[in-house]
């Protein structure tokens, strides 16, 4: 039940059809009684940069979740930001300090590291490859960085994308090995596929699935189903794998604890949600 002392959390970003967010938190809220809502909101990108300092005014307003295509712009105007924002370039998750400042997070890499340790694989010193240096890729790669891998590969067919990437990285991890242009699985411990290949039929894999090394465990972010195409194909390989909807469930606690509410495991809010394909 909203009242009049529920806490707004807007959900930003264009369109809304596909938000899965609110069928995730708002169970969960009600479930602990929590007394708050995440409430989607549909600002098409010409109007962002004025409407989310605005948001912000709102007496009942606790805090934001971003997602496309507003999570590039958003950085721009936050007053501070984490390191795991400076290195993606992006945010997803805006609260308002106790002096009013705008104060954002990313989340989308910590959703994906949070669910490959939490299957049992190491990550620190491990040898990873991710493919695909967009928004998504960015934050996945800030993350690893942040849990201490040894070596971090990273492959976009987009020159610019991996090359900034490349760069924030070295610039603020300037002790981690990276490693730029292949994107040859032999030899990593994990792969990440963060483009949007697997989202149509008839998409080739992102990588050559002939070269996957049984011992290596392979990560998705497409959610279209559970086992895309290149889950299907590692798993035949017999790697261990995680879809990416996992990345969703596991990156909610800690967005609960950045807002400052009761966290939780990915599995109660698997238990409470609505979600589905």
């Amino acid at each position: 039940m909203i009242s009049g002392n529920t806490k707004l959390i807007a959900h930003l970003g264009y369109p809304t059809a596909t938000f899965k967010a609110p069928m995730i938190y708002n169970p969960y809220f009600a479930k602990h009684g929590i007394d708050a809502v995440v409430v989607p909101m549909g600002c098409r990108p010409q109007q962002y940069a004025a409407f989310l300092p605005l948001v912000f005014k709102l007496s009942n307003i606790h805090g934001a979740l971003v997602t496309m295509p507003h999570k590039v712009t958003t950085v721009a105007l936050l007053d501070e930001i984490s390191t795991t924002v400076k290195v993606a370039g992006a945010c997803n998750a805006v609260r308002l300090g106790a002096d009013g400042k705008l104060i954002g997070d990313m989340f989308d890499g910590e959703g994906f590291v949070r669910g490959v340790s939490r299957k049992g694989r190491p990550l620190v010193g491990a040898r990873v490859l991710v493919v695909g240096c967009g928004g998504v890729g960015s934050a996945i790669a800030a993350s690893l960085a942040k849990a201490g891998v040894g070596e971090l590969a990273i492959f976009d067919p987009d020159a610019g994308s991996m090359s900034g990437l490349a760069e924030r990285l070295r610039a603020n991890y300037p002790a981690l090995a990276i490693g730029v242009g292949s994107k040859d699985p032999v030899g990593f411990d994990v792969i990440v596929n963060a483009t949007p290949l697997g989202m149509k039929d008839g998409d080739p894999l992102p990588v050559d699935v002939t070269r996957l090394e049984p011992r290596t465990f392979v990560g998705e972010v497409v959610m279209k189903q559970e086992i895309t195409p290149f889950l299907a194909a590692a798993r035949a390989r017999g790697c261990d794998y995680q879809p990416g909807i996992d990345m969703l469930f596991e990156q909610i606690p800690a967005y609960l604890e950045f807002f400052g509410f009761r966290s939780c495991a990915a599995d109660e809010l698997r238990a409470v949600a609505t979600l589905s394909y």
